[in-house]
């Protein structure tokens, strides 16, 4: 029964996880703040038309 406990694969560790986000990815940056920002303008601007145009 020990052997089998020998032999069983270690959990994942997360060092392989920082490590991959930590690398450097070619494309576009985009600050976070413009990522939030765009949605929630889209939105205010729809139910705006929506108010004026329903009027």
């Amino acid at each position: 029964m020990s052997s089998k406990k020998k032999g069983a694969p270690l959990p994942a560790s997360s060092g392989g996880l920082m490590r991959f986000f930590e690398d450097e990815t070619k494309g576009y940056k985009v600050d976070p703040k413009i990522v939030i920002s765009m949605p929630i303008g889209l939105i205010v601007v729809s139910w705006a038309i929506e108010i004026f145009l329903s009027t």
